[in-house]
């Protein structure tokens, strides 16, 4: 089937032009014909001059040095009504009042798409609850529709489309097999593929986001036991990770866990646990806001006025700071009456969250007597005497 796909074109849309969004339609541009429908003319204006809407090296390198066949538009019923395989990679916010996913956006392009064409293979790349694809099915009273999630790191997302881990489709049909080979001819790297329920490619989704956030509370929690009681956090982690079944990996202390996914896929899954009994998932969510307390805490400790805060972002090679935990250490000391300065290169405005931001880094780096930073990097090592992390291993 592979061989086949080498000669074949398809048209392929997607919607949406975050991270999901883009890794595929680069990782697909240099074989199909494949068009972004989004609704920011920023980004249709960027992708159409050959540049990334989002902050990824190997994305900007083949968008600069590759002759792709990508296209990007605001315009989606027409491209709609001429695909083949329409990917949709839009936001699903958690709700907080509704405790679920707003799968609102998702929904309308759904209906959008089947108005148009009756043809084409919907993939919903976009994080849903589970049991959603097979209500959408019902209601359209379509098989066209199924599930496929993605398993991506921010700022390396068309590597991981490159190397993918494995692949998991969420429907057994020949148009979904077709969709398969799509991507294993696109990869780098010749991953396993699992084909299998919608719901169960939507539980896998969340229970491997919702494992990621339980393992971060572990090593921060293993952290803060060591700081509170002067031991090495190192060469406890260095021990354990030597044990095969845990691993040398995502293994690095931080002030716990934030960006779009893992806060959102873990409030998900705990809500539909409703009438399942469970302790686990509820612990992953309680135990990164205790570790954000115990840190804010710990920085309160300090003797300082002025208290800088190095980045925002979630972790290095991102511009995301959605969610990032950093966020609720300002918050906390902003509680307490602290001064406090930002530097974060990304903003451009003088002010966020009702705190200046320095620009200049000499001068951020000169007021601050403290500089809290989730991820050191070589621009402030040389005033690590002035610095708080809890970053062991200058890594993700």
């Amino acid at each position: 089937m592979i061989k086949e796909m080498e000669k074949k074109k398809f048209r392929v849309t997607v919607v949406g032009a975050g991270y999901v969004g883009m890794s595929l339609s680069a990782l697909l541009a240099e074989f199909h014909d494949v068009t972004v429908v989004d609704i920011d003319p920023h980004k249709i204006d960027l992708i159409n001059n050959n540049q990334s809407p989002i902050k990824d090296y190997e994305i900007e390198k083949l968008l600069k040095n590759n002759q792709l066949n990508l296209h990007a538009t605001s315009s989606g019923l027409e491209t709609y009504r001429n695909s083949e395989f329409v990917i949709i990679a839009t936001p699903t916010n958690f709700n907080e009042n509704k405790n679920k996913f707003d799968t609102s956006i998702v929904d309308n392009v759904v209906r959008e798409i089947s108005s148009v064409n009756n043809r084409a293979l919907i993939v919903i790349k976009s994080t849903i609850p589970i049991g959603h694809t097979r209500y959408l099915q019902k209601k359209l009273k379509t098989d066209r529709i199924i599930f496929s999630p993605e398993f991506l790191r921010e700022g390396r997302a068309l590597y991981d489309n490159q190397y993918p881990s494995r692949i998991i489709i969420g429907n057994e049909s020949k148009q979904s097999k077709q969709f398969a080979d799509i991507l294993l001819n696109a990869a780098k790297k010749k991953s396993k593929v699992l084909f299998l329920s919608s719901s169960a490619a939507e539980a896998i989704k969340l229970f491997s986001n919702t494992y990621l956030a339980l393992r971060i509370g572990f090593f921060n929690e293993l952290d803060s036991f060591a700081f509170e009681n002067n031991i090495d956090t190192k060469s406890i982690i260095d021990g354990l990770s030597l044990d095969d079944r845990i691993g040398d990996y995502y293994n690095n202390p931080s002030f716990g866990y934030g960006g779009y996914c893992l806060p959102k896929d873990s409030k998900q899954l705990l809500a539909q646990f409703k009438d399942v009994p469970q302790t686990l998932i509820k612990a992953a969510i309680e135990s990164n806001k205790t570790r954000k307390d115990f840190i804010a805490h710990k920085i309160l400790d300090s003797k300082a006025t002025i208290f800088g805060i190095y980045r925002l972002s979630i972790k290095k090679g991102s511009d995301n700071f959605r969610s990032s935990a950093v966020l609720s250490i300002i918050e906390t000391l902003k509680s307490h009456n602290k001064e406090i300065i930002i530097y974060e290169p990304n903003i451009i405005k003088n002010k966020i969250l009702n705190v200046k931001v320095e620009n200049n880094l000499d001068i951020f780096k000169e007021k601050s007597e403290i500089i809290i930073s989730n991820r050191v990097d070589e621009y402030i090592v040389d005033v690590s005497e002035k610095v708080f992390t809890r970053d062991i291993y200058q890594k993700d």
